[in-house]
């Protein structure tokens, strides 16, 4: 089994959600924010309900930190072309669903996207990217910013505090050399390993909390399926890609769904990861 440790994506899915290990998710996500980040609880969401499936590709879980601002990360295994706009949705959803009807619109939650993802997505150099929203004018090129009374009454000293926060972790084009405390983090979202002398915040407890022999003999059963399910869903599409039949066209897909229908795959699922329509699959 690959990796001394649990891989954060199954984690995330089966033990990262009990309170016991929130000081975990708060480490990771404090050395990302750069601030000091409590969880107050787990929640659900139209999003990551659906997660509960054992999706293969995608993995998410919503926290609720103590000043109520929402923390949604995801873990994406396999390249989508709408990635970008699927983080945008992600976002509109759960902004509308956590504002009750009528309410005011001062009452929208801040949030935070933080996306992990083992595929390239776009072009850059970095491993690390923040995106987050400040208005300049087209003009003069200076700063919009709150009035005095905005910052008294919301709170903010800057506008884009109000505006949802989004992180992309390109967790591949990392090089393996942690040179700061979020890098080890990083490292071990790459590598499944915690080195002896990494000191961020969080992975003294996922060192221990997160150990594979620490598993009862039904959760690493559990893992071991999900780790064979990952490495066939990889093998299938690589040998697709190898005969020259690229993702991006139906010829493709078709087969990709037929090798995962033939191993007793759900259909649901196949649909999920290969975009092909309901009907489609049914008729292979």
């Amino acid at each position: 089994m690959a990796g001394t440790h649990i891989r954060f994506d199954w984690a995330i899915k089966k033990l990262l959600r009990d309170k016991a290990n929130y000081v975990v998710l708060e480490g990771f996500i404090s050395e990302l924010l750069k601030e000091d980040i409590k969880i107050d609880s787990i929640l659900e969401s139209e999003s990551n309900r659906l997660t509960e499936e054992n999706k293969l590709n995608r993995v998410d879980i919503l926290a609720q930190n103590i000043k109520g601002e929402l923390l949604l990360i995801e873990v994406q295994n396999s390249a989508e072309n709408d990635y970008f706009h699927r983080m945008l949705y992600g976002v509109s959803t759960l902004i509308t669903e956590y504002l009750s009807k009528g309410e005011a619109y001062s009452k929208v939650k801040k949030v935070y996207s933080i996306n992990i993802v083992y595929f390239s997505l776009g072009q850059g150099r970095d491993y690390i990217y923040k995106g987050k929203i400040d208005f300049y004018g087209i003009h003069l090129e200076d700063k919009l910013e709150p009035s005095e009374l905005q910052k008294e009454v919301f709170k903010v000293e800057e506008v884009y505090e109000i505006f949802p926060e989004y992180y992309v972790l390109r967790v591949n084009n990392f090089n393996d050399v942690a040179k700061d405390s979020l890098d080890e983090w990083i490292y071990f979202l790459k590598n499944s390993e915690i080195k002896d002398e990494f000191q961020a915040k969080g992975l003294m407890q996922a060192k221990e909390n997160l150990k594979i022999e620490n598993l009862s003999t039904a959760e690493r059963t559990a893992y071991q399926k999900y780790l064979e399910d990952k490495r066939y869903e990889i093998s299938v599409i690589e040998s697709a890609e190898i005969t020259g039949e690229l993702r991006g066209r139906k010829e493709a897909k078709l087969e990709i769904a037929r090798v995962m229908k033939a191993r007793g795959i759900k259909i649901s699922l196949i649909v999920e990861t290969t975009g092909l329509n309901l009907e489609d699959v049914e008729k292979l």
